[in-house]
């Protein structure tokens, strides 16, 4: 986590005593993730959705609402868009008990044969909250990986 510097007024919003239940959250997140690609199941993927989950396509696309979303999952696994992948939290901030900012790599994995991977790779910032004991994804955006021109 990044320290304050000595000029500055700003805090700093990570509760690092909550540390562990912030990865906790973002590890079972990434696992639902992962399963839902891995099986093509976008019930799976979108499981910890909210039903007013805000949503950002690597593309410019939005949409509000798990009603809005889930027939695009829907969609995108039945015409397996996403090239094979493997999903990594990168970064985790904590800043109440019940709300966790992450980011999170899906990286394009090679082909079965070793060759380049067919799709792009992208990052993703997720925002969990936390309700009755459950945490729910509030919001994702998700930006495709470029090589830098």
């Amino acid at each position: 986590m990044p320290t304050p510097s000595m000029s500055s007024a700003r805090p700093l919003l990570h509760q690092p005593d909550h540390g562990a239940r912030a990865d906790e959250a973002v590890r079972r997140l990434v696992e639902h993730l992962q399963g839902g690609l891995d099986h093509g199941d976008a019930d799976e993927f979108d499981r910890q959705f909210a039903a007013d989950v805000l949503w950002g396509s690597p593309y410019g696309m939005t949409l509000a609402g798990f009603d809005a979303l889930n027939p695009v999952h829907h969609l995108l696994m039945d015409r397996q868009t996403a090239a094979r992948s493997r999903y990594e939290p990168v970064q985790t901030l904590m800043p109440t008990p019940d709300v966790v900012i992450t980011q999170v790599r899906r990286q394009a994995l090679p082909e079965a044969d070793g060759t380049e991977p067919s799709g792009f790779s992208e990052m993703a910032m997720y925002v969990l909250v936390r309700r009755d004991g459950r945490w729910w994804l509030a919001a994702g955006q998700n930006t495709p990986i470029a090589r830098q021109p």
